[in-house]
């Protein structure tokens, strides 16, 4: 099965689309290599993908015949990602430090302050 369509099947990515974004985005690894869209998944390949701002590290068990149901994704791979907290992504202790909520507009001259004072 190719690797985008598994990534789909198995709901590591929400669309078949976004799962091919991803892999050429280079936010897919198989064995710790970039991967290509239609490079076959097959029984004990390890998979590394950036979901979001988590990084999954699954193994492939099987393949499903079709997109299958949440409950039954633990017969297609194996969860090998490290539970949160264990290691932060990078960047992720200065996320969203100075970004304003979207529609608020430019920040007042007291706001402004306050980050200059913030900022150094």
């Amino acid at each position: 099965m190719r690797l985008d369509k598994w990534l789909w099947c198995v709901r590591l990515y929400k669309t078949r689309t976004l799962a091919t974004a991803a892999i050429r985005g280079g936010h897919v690894k198989l064995a710790g290599w970039a991967a290509k869209t239609a490079h076959e998944v097959k029984v004990g390949d390890v998979v590394v993908a950036w979901v979001g701002d988590l990084t999954r590290t699954v193994k492939v068990l099987n393949s499903p015949p079709a997109r299958v149901a949440a409950p039954l994704v633990s017969q297609y791979l194996e969860d090998l990602t490290p539970p949160p907290g264990a290691k932060r992504p990078p960047g992720a202790l200065w996320a969203g430090v100075g970004q304003r909520p979207k529609g608020k507009g430019r920040p007042t001259k007291r706001e402004r302050r306050q980050i200059g004072e913030w900022m150094g």
